[in-house]
């Protein structure tokens, strides 16, 4: 199975929480891993915030970061090219949607993914207005 995880979803590898469980067993299942280029800095972007907030130690943060960045070296990332870019627009246009929610589903279409998994409501929403196969993550906590 093609898959392409959100950063609220992957984000659900590193830090335990609600979704964490049903991410691990879609990752065992899917053949190929894919994610768009801003997920590692919106999923580093919210452990430096859990870490500023002292939910986080530093040598957690560390592993964490090492970890994610294996994770990455093992997976497809998509750039932003400008099929993607118009791809977005169009998710915006036609969703209730932040921009980066927009460029995850975007590389998703792009890509065709057989699975678009994501913690964020608004963002499965809008990926199932746009005709992929979703699967919810839990609640959205950590690094979005």
């Amino acid at each position: 199975m093609k898959l392409l995880c959100d950063s609220s979803a992957f984000a659900k590898r590193y830090v335990l929480e609600d979704g964490s469980e049903t991410l691990d067993h879609l990752l065992q299942q899917a053949s190929q891993l894919t994610l768009c280029t801003i997920a590692v800095h919106e999923i580093i972007s919210g452990l430096n915030r859990r870490r500023r907030d002292q939910i986080l130690s530093s040598n957690d943060y560390r592993t964490i970061k090492r970890n994610l960045m294996e994770d990455v070296h093992d997976s497809i990332v998509l750039q932003i090219t400008p099929s993607v870019i118009s791809h977005s627009v169009s998710l915006l246009e036609n969703n209730t949607l932040r921009a980066m929610d927009a460029l995850h589903i975007a590389c998703a279409l792009e890509w065709r993914a057989e699975l678009f998994a994501t913690a964020d409501r608004r963002q499965l929403n809008a990926a199932q207005n746009a005709g992929l196969l979703t699967e919810y993550i839990g609640q959205q906590n950590c690094c979005t």
